[in-house]
């Protein structure tokens, strides 16, 4: 008895599966983890099949139709990747859009990525237990989704961008209701930091947990907030300015703490910014056509064409290859939540499981952006 008593108590790693936990992992994504008792040795993302061989359905679709791929693979920022493809294009076709369509992208763009925000605000207070937030971010959401219904008739795949310019025109009540939704959000967007940023239990919970150094963002390929959050400067509307984003002032939220904590601040404050970049435009939206002149087939010339846009989740590609006719030849996505998610295993390391809920939630996955 006295041995059983004295005797060290031995420990032997063990695997566990977990998820999918997440609402935007709808039933893909599985994490394999590996633990020693509470803490984290190793988790390995299985990331399934949602969206399977889009790139491959490119080679065959018309450029118009490559748009409309492109929104069911981040369906929060829907607009902007469709805006990716039509750059692309218009990059291959030198074309040069309307004033008017390169101010009303970007402003739609703004809101996509605020509506982005809310919804993961709202989650992630949920994941960690503050049901309250979930509810306070589809409240302001659901203004910008009443904006993109009255404007293009959708209110999540948007489907507003098409090579050359948009759908259609704004709707009449357009302005008023973006202003009208700038004026409430601002007063808004405080309560935030009272149910959450400012939380004794949420701050205990975010400072100090899965932790990502800057060289190591750099390394992973992180963009977006996540990367930004560990010092990372890689905003491209800032380095590589496309649409009107060389028309507005707004500052590009960097952080250094590279924590769960810093992760959501910066989303926070990129709030802000882009409350600021919708203020400057909305009443200087030019006057003039809504779409450039295109054939109703499109045909890029030979050769290779590139763009990236900033979604809310980071950096964005489209890379096209073309043999002259109306479909590419080869296309590549770049899209931001692969990149982010290869750096899960080096945030969760020597963490606790409940700890794992908080870092998922800061990196802001949504999963058809990382299965193609």
């Amino acid at each position: 008895m006295e041995d059983v008593i004295t005797k060290p108590l031995e420990s032997q790693e063990y695997f566990i599966n977990m998820g999918p936990q997440h609402p935007s992992t709808h039933g893909v994504l599985r994490l394999v983890l590996s633990l020693d008792g509470e803490i984290i040795r190793n988790v390995e993302p299985h990331i399934g099949y949602i969206h399977r061989s889009i790139e491959k359905m490119c080679e065959h679709d018309s450029y118009q139709q490559i748009v409309h791929l492109t929104d069911r693979m981040d369906y929060l920022s829907c607009h902007i990747n469709n805006e990716a493809v039509c750059l692309a294009v218009e990059i291959g076709l030198q074309l040069e859009v309307p004033e008017r369509v390169k101010v009303i992208r970007t402003i739609i763009a703004e809101l996509t990525r605020l509506s982005s925000h809310q919804l993961w605000w709202g989650v992630m207070g949920m994941d960690l237990g503050a049901i309250t937030t979930f509810l306070y971010g589809f409240r302001d959401r659901e203004m910008i989704t009443d904006i993109f219904e009255e404007t293009c008739g959708a209110r999540l795949t948007m489907n507003y961008n098409v090579p050359g310019g948009l759908m259609f025109d704004i709707h009449p009540n357009f302005q008023k209701r973006t202003k009208d939704f700038i004026a409430h959000f601002k007063k808004k967007l405080p309560e935030y930091d009272d149910l959450l940023s400012n939380n004794v239990i949420f701050r205990q919970r975010t400072m100090g947990i899965g932790k990502l150094s800057k060289e190591d963002a750099i390394s992973f390929g992180v963009t977006g907030p996540t990367g930004r959050a560990s010092g990372f400067s890689c905003d491209v509307r800032k380095h590589h300015p496309y649409s009107a984003y060389n028309k507005v002032e707004f500052k590009e939220i960097l952080r250094t703490e590279g924590d769960c904590y810093a992760r959501y601040q910066c989303r926070i404050d990129e709030m802000w910014e882009s409350l600021s970049i919708v203020e400057q435009l909305i009443d200087n939206i030019p006057e003039g056509p809504y779409k450039a002149p295109t054939k109703a087939v499109i045909k890029l010339p030979k050769g290779e064409f590139y763009q990236k846009v900033e979604t809310a989740r980071g950096e964005f590609g489209v890379y096209i290859i073309s043999e002259g006719q109306k479909s590419p030849y080869r296309l590549k996505f770049r899209s931001p939540g692969f990149s982010n998610l290869s750096a899960l295993n080096h945030m969760a390391q020597g963490c606790k499981i409940a700890d794992l809920v908080a870092i998922m939630s800061t990196i802001d996955l949504v999963i058809p952006d990382i299965d193609r």
